[in-house]
């Protein structure tokens, strides 16, 4: 058994409320990565969170696959799947049906707004973990009592951390906080070997008989913060500058939907920017199994991700796992996988003072990151979510970083992918999902050996918020 194995009768037993871990979703993935990866180590039941879940009301026991994945034989993983994430009447059933020792929370907090009003119910028993994915400042103030009814918040960015932090102000010390970073399967994603025949046979599935000697690489959904058709603008700024012949080498792959009403018709997009008959991109929108994932990966000489806001961005952290550099926004979570370092040299560690790098206070980061950093910044939001600022580059400031990477040649883009990879694997970035969970098993041990029972906590009024609102300065 692997290290920290604890049998089935002793463990502790967590209650993880978010997407069901089955899912394709950033949260459900990070949640069975959390789950497989400690599975030898707690106990786990789910309230499997989906709109409308077509399994509502059963019960399915997921033990027997995580023992065959994990190679144990005594793993205790059981989903209840509900619509949305529940709620009071549920929650209430699965407590005193399972006995669970913590919930577990990952998502925005509004959706758990139901849960968190019963929480000196919930946590009169047993202690409440948030894993926060907040992804911009200003620091959420209208987020306090939200985060006051945790125990523990595990931001999944230095940025997160220290957002945790201004919005609890002094109350933050009779909490657990820790950084507990995304981390994914490095069996998963790893570079290949070009004599590969199945990934060769692949690659000549998508490019056809033509030769790449540029492909570059989107993977993320179709919604309006990806900033998918400032991505587009930004390769036909490049592609515009290359001869015919260049050009006709290379592509541009974009995993994703096709078309979506929280994002745009991308085919009506490249149309308008390129033409009818654009042979230098390609919109894949199929499922695939992650051994082809990972193959896309390896054929990218680069990855794109210029979201406007974003807690983490999965997509780079497959591509730093394969080998492959990438050209990012400098916001969220982001900037935590470009590794900025201080005037020590040291990697870079948000603070109150600091609490992002947006604005390029420090400049030196690894190499396989080309960050481009924001030019705007425009603060938008809604009843439930008031201010939060939207970061905004350019597509021309994005094509520059195109070029770049195509100019430096193959070789070059090989050896700093080598080096993105060799350093999330390593102990201090920790960007494989072994490594976040012990990030995380460590948190919930010590959440465990300091928590007790919590006073009663009055939760505001909607109405109570306007003042609190107007208090706060909107610092960036």
């Amino acid at each position: 058994m692997k290290e920290g194995y604890i049998k089935q009768s002793d463990r502790k037993k967590i209650l993880l409320i978010t997407d069901d871990i089955r899912v394709h979703s950033g949260v459900g993935q990070i949640g069975r990565e959390l789950v497989t990866n400690t599975s030898g180590h707690y106990n786990w039941v789910q309230l499997a969170g989906s709109i409308k879940h077509p399994e509502k009301g059963k019960l399915l026991d997921l033990s027997e696959d995580i023992n065959k994945e994990k190679g144990l034989k005594d793993s205790y993983v059981k989903l209840y799947p509900v619509d949305g994430y529940g709620d009071e009447e549920i929650l209430r059933k699965i407590i005193q049906l399972e006995k669970p020792d913590a919930i577990l929370l990952i998502t925005d907090p509004r959706y758990f707004m139901w849960l968190f009003q019963m929480e000196e119910e919930i946590r009169s028993q047993i202690p409440i973990a948030y894993l926060n994915i907040w992804d911009d400042l200003p620091a959420p103030q209208y987020n306090e009592e939200f985060y006051e009814s945790c125990d523990a918040l595990f931001g999944i960015s230095k940025q997160t951390v220290a957002i945790n932090q201004i919005v609890l102000g002094d109350k933050a010390n009779d909490k657990v906080i820790k950084y507990v970073p995304h981390g994914l399967d490095d069996k998963k994603f790893f570079p290949i070997d070009e004599i590969n025949e199945e990934y060769s046979k692949f690659k000549k599935q998508i490019t056809g008989n033509s030769q790449k000697d540029f492909i570059l690489f989107f993977n993320s959904r179709n919604i309006r913060r990806k900033s998918i058709p400032d991505a587009l603008v930004a390769w036909k700024i490049f592609t515009d500058g290359l001869s015919p012949e260049e050009k006709e080498k290379c592509l541009f792959i974009l995993h994703t939907e096709p078309s979506s009403e929280h994002g745009t018709d991308l085919p009506a997009v490249i149309e308008y920017l390129f033409g009818e008959d654009e042979k230098s991109i390609i919109i894949s929108n199929q499922k695939l199994h992650h051994q082809y994932m990972n193959y896309l990966y390896n054929m990218a000489d680069g990855v794109i991700l210029l979201s406007s806001a974003e807690g983490w961005g999965l997509a780079l952290t497959e591509s730093l796992l394969t080998g492959t550099p990438f050209i990012a926004n400098v916001t969220g979570g982001m900037q935590d996988q470009m590794r900025f370092v201080d005037g020590k040299g040291e990697w870079y560690t948000n603070s109150k003072e600091i609490p992002s790098n947006h604005k390029g206070t420090y400049t030196k980061h690894g190499d396989w990151a080309l960050p481009v950093y924001p030019q705007a910044l425009s603060l938008v939001g809604s009843p439930v979510t008031p201010y939060i600022w939207d970061d905004r580059c350019t597509a021309e400031d994005a094509a520059g970083r195109i070029t770049e990477l195509y100019s430096m040649g193959k070789e070059d883009r090989k050896s700093r992918g080598e080096r993105g990879r060799k350093w999330a694997i390593s102990d201090e970035a920790g960007f494989t999902a072994e490594k976040m969970a012990q990030s995380f098993t460590d948190g919930m041990e010590e959440l465990f050996t300091t928590w007790s029972p919590r006073e009663k906590f009055v939760f505001l009024k909607d109405t109570d918020f306007k003042t609190r609102v107007l208090k706060h300065k909107l610092n960036y």
